[in-house]
C-alpha cells in the first residue's frame, strides 16, 4: 500500500478534533501556569510587604496554586 493510499483513507474529521483537542489542552496548561505565576508573584509581593505575615500569606498562596491547577486539571478533561 502506497502512502497516498494510506492518506486517503483518513477522515478529516478525525485530525480536526485531534487538533482541537491539542489546541485545548495547551490553552487550558497555558492558562493554568498563568493563574499559578500569578499567585506565586502577588505573595511574594504582598510578604515584601508586610513580612510578618509570610507563614499566613504562604498558606493562602498554596491554598490557591492547588485551586488554579485543579481547576486546569478539570478543564482539561472536560
Amino acid at each position: 500500500m502506497h502512502m497516498l493510499d494510506i492518506l486517503a483513507q483518513v477522515d478529516i474529521n478525525d485530525v480536526i478534533n485531534i487538533t482541537d483537542s491539542g489546541v485545548k489542552g495547551a490553552l487550558v496548561a497555558a492558562s493554568a501556569a498563568i493563574g499559578v505565576g500569578l499567585i506565586g508573584a502577588k505573595a511574594v509581593e504582598s510578604v515584601g510587604r508586610n513580612p510578618g505575615a509570610s507563614t499566613k500569606v504562604l498558606v493562602q498562596a498554596i491554598i490557591a496554586m492547588a485551586l488554579a491547577e485543579g481547576l486546569g486539571l478539570i478543564a482539561l478533561f472536560l
